[in-house]
């Protein structure tokens, strides 16, 4: 039996969602900041937090940011929900989902966890903390984690001496919006360009 374009949908942003947020609270509720440890030489887990998008990327204004990205994903589920009643292509429609499932993926934490968390700074943060938390609502932070310090260049080398190859930390909500626009542009290109053409034809 094939399986609606919606179950789809549901499912990608569910299973994202689920493994986000499960990772972040038991790096938040094991980890203090800046804590690591090695699971290969190029691949650490590394607890951090940020207060811009995606990779740590900052950017002004925490609660514009925080607003920003609600209004974003209300646009991104609206239009998902239009691409799954119009039957797209499956895989258009799955991109689509990773991106928004990676958007409230980190939204959840910049609402909720000043508040349900204390500070993780020199110790392990509690989840529902009798003091309060560390910041106020929209005023999280993004819980990063995934390190892959893949290769560092000589010192004797000009220019590039002492620099790490592939620096960002990121979670599963970064890689998930990562993997769903490079899936986009590599596979997609044709249904993406006819769906930025749509509006100006309704215009």
């Amino acid at each position: 039996m094939k399986l609606p374009k919606g179950f789809w949908a549901i499912a990608v942003v569910l299973l994202v969602l689920i493994a986000d947020q499960a990772l972040k609270i038991w790096v938040k509720t094991n980890m203090y900041l800046g804590q690591s440890f090695e699971i290969t030489s190029w691949f650490k887990i590394y607890f951090t937090e940020n207060n811009g998008m995606a990779f740590g990327i900052e950017v002004i204004g925490k609660l514009f940011l925080s607003v920003f990205r609600i209004i974003a994903s209300c646009v991104l589920i609206y239009y998902l929900y239009q691409i799954v009643k119009r039957k797209l292509p499956t895989g258009y429609i799955v991109c689509i989902a990773l991106i928004f499932a990676g958007a409230v993926g980190n939204i959840i934490d910049c609402i909720f966890y000043g508040v349900i968390f204390d500070s993780s700074y020199g110790q392990v943060a509690t989840m529902f903390p009798p003091g309060g938390g560390y910041a106020t609502w929209l005023h999280g932070k993004v819980v990063d984690m995934f390190y892959f310090p893949l290769f560092n260049f000589p010192d004797w080398i000009p220019f590039l001496g002492g620099w790490e190859f592939f620096s960002p930390i990121f979670n599963i909500a970064d890689a998930a919006i990562s993997v769903g626009v490079a899936t986009l542009i590599l596979f997609y290109r044709k249904t993406l360009a006819k769906e930025l053409e749509s509006p100006k034809k309704d215009a």
